[in-house]
């Protein structure tokens, strides 16, 4: 099975670890402050603070964007849940606006619409791994003075206008989980070049602690471990490498694929590259997706949805007042999608196994 997923570890992850286990330190230590010295200079930014979890790191951002009780957030309705819980677990309200239909990501002609006296903040998610439309998104955000917190969870190292995610907002979001295109198991990393910011998260990620038994607020056990610190050093070497071949793998799909009726291929927005966390196709309306997906996997290709349903479906979230029909793009999407594997290990003999099942799949 040519799996959707699948991450790369090698001998340097693996002697990584078992340094730091032959140290006796295994909590948040050097190999953690290495690591986040490595990311700001990747990323271009002043501080990077890791943390244990993409969901740890959007909490830590909004808690130093200053988002509490009754505020505000805007955000897409098509992302994983973790871009959105973290506006509940502060007591704000989601906000959320429609998508666009080639980038998937939050449509920013729409957000000044959404815009209110309670509005704290705004949460783009470069999804898939293509950033969003960040030169119209700073204007407005400027203009009402609103921070972004850019959720980056699956886009480290793509750019928008030649700057790295992660040095696009006020804030920026990364995720090491296990699948993301560069992992550590669990963890997470918040970028930013605000010094008071830096360090409201170092505090918030360690109980609210601001010196030894010293604690200022609220906080939480958001620390990284130096075990998944150490993988990710190692990790981040390889970035570049890592970007390269999915972003090889996604260009023969796009030519194997080019012209076959009834898909529709990722399209690329203009000033921005994309680092294919997710290669996500649509499927016209007249195919039923779970026998396409069966056939893939009969010819033995994984295959994925992300996201099945779009977030305002839920319960927590629908609670809040929305419903089936207020985001129509992303309910429509939501239905359609389907992500090939693209990753690293995904050979040029796998583009064939895979482009050949599309086609017989596409024609059944």
């Amino acid at each position: 099975m040519i799996n959707i997923a699948s991450p790369v570890i090698e001998e340097e992850e693996r002697r990584a670890v078992n340094e730091v286990i032959e140290s006796g330190m295994l909590a948040q230590g050097p190999k953690v402050a290495e690591l986040e010295e490595s990311w700001a200079k990747y990323c271009g930014v002043k501080h990077a603070l890791a943390v244990n979890s993409g969901t740890a790191a959007i909490h830590c951002a909004l808690y130093a964007a200053g988002v509490g009780e009754g505020d505000e957030v805007i955000t897409t309705p098509y992302s994983f849940i973790a871009t959105i819980n973290p506006i509940l677990m502060l007591g704000a309200r989601p906000v959320l606006v429609d998508i666009d239909e080639e980038t998937f990501n939050i449509d920013v002609s729409k957000i000044e619409a959404a815009i209110t006296d309670k509005t704290k903040a705004i949460i783009p998610v470069d999804l898939y791994g293509q950033p969003c439309d960040w030169k119209e998104l700073r204007e407005i955000a400027d203009k009402h003075e609103l921070k972004i917190i850019e959720d980056a969870c699956q886009a480290i190292g793509a750019e928008y206008d030649g700057v790295k995610t992660g040095a696009l907002g006020d804030f920026g979001c990364f995720s090491l989980y296990a699948t993301k295109n560069i992992m550590c198991g669990e963890g997470g990393v918040v970028t930013t070049n605000s010094d008071d910011a830096a360090a409201a998260i170092r505090s918030f990620r360690q109980h609210g602690m601001t010196s030894s038994y010293e604690y200022a607020d609220l906080g939480y056990n958001y620390r990284m471990s130096d075990l998944h610190g150490a993988i990710a050093v190692e990790q981040l070497k390889k970035v570049e490498d890592f970007t390269n071949r999915r972003q090889h793998n996604a260009n023969m799909l796009n030519e194997a694929l080019a012209g076959i009726e009834k898909i529709v291929l990722p399209k690329i927005a203009s000033n921005r590259n994309h680092v294919y966390h997710q290669y996500t196709i649509l499927l016209d309306k007249s195919i039923r997706r779970d026998d396409f997906i069966a056939k893939l996997r009969e010819k033995g290709v994984g295959a994925g949805v992300y996201y099945p349903k779009p977030l305002h479906v839920y319960p927590h979230i629908s609670k809040l007042g929305y419903k089936v029909g207020d985001f129509p793009v992303a309910e429509d999407l939501a239905a359609r999608v389907v992500s090939l594997p693209v990753h690293p290990k995904v050979t040029d003999a796998d583009i064939e196994v895979i482009t050949s099942a599309i086609k017989e799949a596409v024609n059944d």
